[in-house]
């Protein structure tokens, strides 16, 4: 799948390029979709799971659009590196880099319960991975382009159990607000989002029905999010109607917080 076709390369020239990070599934499939139907050639990053991201391109290419599946593991430099090169190696340059790539802890750990190995990943992915991918887009992502990090609800809900996840996506929203700054005169905005309690793998692996029962009534709208709601609102910052909005976290979680 992680090969170059130089006609697609050729015929793709005239597209905006976006790079979705941990884009196999949830909301960041959801988002990879949701951008090639904006007219995005679309780079579907994965970790691990080479089959749900080749069922993403699929997808994509089944209604039309265009999108290529590369491996990278965001808490590797070096694989952070390649994964640019690929995707300016398919489609000719990057319009859009979009971090959903992130890990959480299995259910609900305590501060005081959280082991070094389990404080690493969610670092080295949550942190370091944005970390990776926001130092070379200062260098390779294209004139007017868009970035948007991912952060969670969570910060404001201060949610017992989940101290280390929300310090990393914490500072991945000071990150957002000083590296937009940072980019003055490239016509780039950077920009976060932070979703609520959304239906996917990863958010429901480890809770009870009885957790998720109460998390979606949390919001006045009860119910969980989609991770079509949290596309959409990409596909906003991603897109024209979205360029005045610079250096923000947009909380999406239907209203609890």
């Amino acid at each position: 799948m992680d090969t170059v076709d130089t006609a697609a390369v050729s015929s793709a020239s005239s597209f905006k390029v976006a790079l979705v990070t941990g884009s196999s599934r949830g909301i960041g499939a959801a988002i990879a979709r949701r951008l090639a139907g904006d007219g995005f050639a679309v780079v579907v990053n994965y970790a691990g799971r080479v089959d749900a991201a080749e069922q993403v391109v699929r997808d994509i290419e089944a209604a039309g659009g265009r999108a290529l599946a590369v491996q990278a593991d965001v808490a590797d430099p070096s694989a952070v590196a390649a994964l640019f090169d690929r995707a300016e190696a398919a489609f000719g340059g990057v319009d859009v880099l979009v971090n959903t790539a992130g890990v959480i802890q299995p259910g609900l750990v305590p501060l005081a319960d959280t082991d070094d190995a389990l404080f690493a990943r969610l670092v080295d992915t949550n942190l370091k991975g944005t970390f990776h991918t926001l130092r070379l887009a200062a260098a390779r992502l294209r004139e007017g382009g868009r970035i948007v990090n991912f952060s969670t609800s969570v910060i404001g809900l201060a949610l017992p159990g989940y101290a280390v996840y929300a310090a990393t996506k914490a500072a991945v929203e000071t990150m957002t607000n000083i590296f937009a700054k940072e980019l003055r005169g490239r016509g780039i905005t950077v920009n976060a989002v932070a979703p609520g309690p959304t239906a996917t793998d990863l958010f429901l692996d480890g809770k009870s029905p009885e957790q998720v029962a109460h998390l979606a009534k949390l919001a006045p709208l009860e119910r969980l999010g989609r991770p079509e709601d949290i596309a959409d609102v990409v596909g906003f910052l991603a897109g024209p109607q979205g360029a005045w909005v610079n250096g923000q976290t947009l909380r999406v979680n239907g209203g609890m917080v």
